[in-house]
């Protein structure tokens, strides 16, 4: 125990730095520990002290304060995940007119992935109406007692458009790994500006 804290004091914060950057990337706390040749523990207490302080300098540091304290820091993080569209800059000039703090999107974007959440780009797809469901649900209904040789007559097709233009409307939200195609995180869009290319393709059932 006493071994594991002089190992802990006498980590630069570079060494501090490099640990926590790796663990923010999703690296487990056994893989870093690994990396740097120190204990599980010693990891585990780093990064714990970083998601409660948002820092992971010594304690009696004289380096410049930090910009935000726990509470914005939870401040930050809640305003996220009520309303995942806004841009880290955003959520910075919200944090600073509500704390009066200021504070910076680079500070905003360190401790939303401290608390699990990253930028990334929305599921799109194609929305669907009360009409369209009710047609679907009618098919499959209609369709469920066919046999194999009515199915072989059958030639499945599908088409996928993909846009010539750039986007230039990108848009990121603020999720957690493993989150990707939860409804909270779906854009539904039918439209797309500029030129494209449809293709279609086709499958038989037999």
């Amino acid at each position: 125990m006493a071994n594991n804290q002089s190992v802990r004091r006498h980590l630069d914060a570079f060494t501090r730095g490099q640990i926590i950057g790796k663990l923010e990337e999703g690296r487990s706390v056994t893989s870093v520990a690994a990396e740097f040749g120190i204990t599980h523990s010693i990891v585990s207490r780093l990064w714990r002290q970083f998601q409660t302080t948002g820092t992971a300098i010594r304690g009696f540091s004289r380096g410049r304060p930090r910009g935000t304290t726990p509470a914005n820091y939870r401040y930050i993080v809640l305003q996220a995940r009520r309303n995942r569209w806004q841009t880290a800059g955003e959520i910075a000039r919200h944090t600073t007119h509500v704390t009066g703090r200021p504070i910076s999107r680079f500070t905003v974007a360190r401790r939303l992935h401290g608390g699990g959440l990253f930028a990334r780009r929305p599921v799109r797809c194609v929305p669907l109406t009360p009409a369209h469901r009710r047609r679907r649900s009618l098919w499959c209904r209609e369709h469920r007692n066919w046999r194999d040789n009515e199915w072989g007559r059958v030639l499945f097709t599908d088409e996928s458009r993909f846009s010539l233009s750039s986007d230039s409307h990108r848009i990121l939200i603020w999720r957690e790994r493993g989150s990707r195609n939860h409804p909270s995180n779906i854009i539904e869009r039918d439209r797309y500006g500029g030129h494209g290319v449809l293709v279609w393709g086709t499958h038989h059932a037999w």
